[in-house]
């Protein structure tokens, strides 16, 4: 293939993360310091509420306009490659302006490899290349070994007892976005600190197949120069990033599963809070994310959560023709969800 066709292809990068790793918050920061690049941008939400895209458009500007930002909810791209994911990026190409980047944030729970094998389709592989897959990942709860397990550990206990499988999807979903990544940053550096950044560091290094840059970040702030243009053209380099689900067809997130909750306003936002990092601790939730509505505010409030750790900021005013509701999105581990019980609990938050 000339080098005239190759600078004639549209470059696009992969960000993928374990959930809550600071996906968006990376991404946001490339829209605002894009490095005089227009950019486009794709967002799989895993269930069918979308937060992460309104919080991307609510940054748009003459870099990336609100039309180059696109949502795909309620279907991982990984698994529905023909259906969504091929006509979006095609939609994306033909986009005048032609965007100069297209930044993909996958859903937390994705595995980057079978997104990869799609950029080998004949319709966008003359028109697209892999500029390079950013793994986030927390540091301070890798550091905790919360999403990584000991490999040499549950390696001794199989061979002391073969029936006994130590590995949870979450591991197996953490090293498949480790193995398939060409920058590895570790997120929430302020939060991990010197010796935390240490620790996750050595488990990242432990996880992945080759040597990888391992890079550090806060509030979502790199140097857009550092992930952007690394020329990898990862869906030809797909033998050196190996995955648990190599030679399987299908993929289906069956070990996971989003409830959706519905509630009215909330008279004390830290009795919410309070609520979630409860459900964290009580019923295993992995993560929260949505829109509160608080009352006597005429601006909705954001919440996140990892786990028990919650952040919430009032993001916007209420739009005249949008309803004043709370709507919040709940994953956890298919075993560990109890609607009812999720429901118990943020319900006797006082409207």
């Amino acid at each position: 293939m000339s080098l005239n066709t190759d600078l004639n292809k549209i470059p696009v990068t992969v960000i993928t993360g374990f959930l809550g790793s600071g996906k968006t918050t990376l991404i946001r920061h490339l829209m605002q310091n894009p490095d005089g690049k227009r950019l486009a941008i794709l967002v799989n939400e895993f269930g069918t509420v979308g937060v992460d895209g309104e919080i991307l458009r609510g940054c748009a500007d003459e870099n990336c306009p609100d039309e180059n930002i696109v949502e795909l909810a309620n279907g991982c791209i990984c698994c529905t490659v023909a259906d969504d994911f091929i006509p979006t990026i095609e939609a994306l190409m033909k986009l005048d302006p032609r965007p100069d980047h297209i930044l993909i944030e996958t859903s937390g729970l994705a595995l980057p490899k079978p997104l990869l094998k799609a950029f080998d389709w004949p319709a966008i592989r003359s028109k697209i290349t892999v500029d390079g897959v950013i793994a986030l990942a927390d540091a301070e709860a890798v550091a905790a070994g919360r999403f990584a397990p000991n490999v040499d550990a549950v390696q001794a206990q199989r061979e002391a007892d073969s029936s006994i499988d130590h590995e949870t999807p979450l591991s197996e979903v953490f090293e498949d976005q480790i193995s398939c990544a060409d920058i590895v940053i570790l997120s929430k550096a302020d939060l991990a600190g010197d010796a935390g950044l240490a620790a996750a560091r050595k488990v990242i290094e432990a996880e992945a197949p080759r040597k990888l840059p391992i890079l550090s970040m806060s509030e979502g702030v790199i140097d857009p120069k550092v992930i952007l243009g690394l020329g990898a053209a990862a869906e030809d380099d797909l033998e050196a990033r190996p995955s648990h689900h190599d030679g399987h067809h299908d993929h289906e997130h069956d070990d996971f599963e989003t409830v959706v909750m519905e509630l009215d306003e909330v008279s004390d936002p830290a009795v919410l809070v309070a609520a979630i990092e409860r459900l964290a601790t009580e019923q295993n939730i992995l993560r929260v994310k949505g829109y509160v509505a608080v009352t006597g505010k005429p601006m909705r409030m954001l919440v996140q959560a990892v786990g028990a750790r919650v952040r919430h900021q009032f993001d916007r005013p209420w739009m005249t023709d949008e309803p004043r509701v709370t709507q919040l999105v709940i994953i956890a581990e298919h075993d560990d969800v109890n609607a009812d019980a999720i429901r118990a609990v943020l319900t006797a938050v006082p409207a």
